[in-house]
């Protein structure tokens, strides 16, 4: 049976990435919401229901390096037009271990469907889960291919105190015994910081493409 993109997650989270051969693997969409392009260390992923005859012509057509050609400008400008999808950025991908035990921060769970953190989450991810901390929001949600994501906020008046640090590391505990991902811009130095001293591991690249 053929790799499923769920698949190619599940073995990254343990280690174990596709060859690195330079070249791309095209899978189809886990659902309808995300398509995208995830570029581990030579070798490309393209999640997309598009056909993948598509996808090999376009990346020839980016010409530049093989290796770069799945995040060049011209590929995912191709890929944006042919599926009328939009994207914000390329996220740097990365994946923490499950901890055992409770976290360290005293979180309140909250249900506040119009809190601003709820609503963004929501656009992205299923089974949207919510605590609070004074200064700070944890978000735990599924997102690509049903994978378990974390997106946390730190008020400013409380940054360089470590918070973003424990809060993320509190997703580890949170997470059911299962490995915690997140997208992480590489511009945003303060937050990829938090991420790496709370122990998680960069995977990829990622470009995620939604339905405008």
């Amino acid at each position: 049976m053929a790799e499923t993109l769920r698949d190619i997650l599940d073995a990254a989270a343990r280690g174990v990435f596709p060859p690195a051969d330079g070249g791309t693997t095209v899978v189809p969409q886990h659902c309808h919401r995300d398509a995208g392009v995830i570029a581990f260390t030579a070798h490309s992923v393209v999640f997309t229901d598009e056909d993948p005859q598509w996808v090999h012509q376009a990346l020839r057509a980016a010409d530049c390096d093989a290796l770069a050609a799945t995040m060049n400008a011209r590929f995912l400008t191709a890929f944006l037009d042919r599926t009328g999808r939009g994207t914000d950025t390329i996220d740097l991908l990365t994946v923490g271990s499950p901890l055992p035990g409770g976290p360290s921060l005293l979180l309140t769970e909250i249900e506040d469907p119009g809190h601003p953190r709820v609503v963004s989450s929501r656009r992205r991810r299923d089974d949207v889960r919510v605590w609070t901390v004074e200064g700070g929001v944890l978000v735990l949600g599924r997102g690509v291919a049903g994978r378990l994501e974390v997106a946390v906020e730190v008020d400013e008046d409380v940054r360089h105190r470590g918070l973003g640090r424990q809060l993320v590391t509190a997703a580890r505990h949170l997470s059911g015994g299962e490995p915690v991902w997140a997208q992480v811009s590489p511009g945003n130095a303060r937050s990829l910081r938090a991420f790496q001293a709370a122990g998680y591991l960069p995977v990829g690249a990622e470009a995620l493409l939604v339905p405008r």
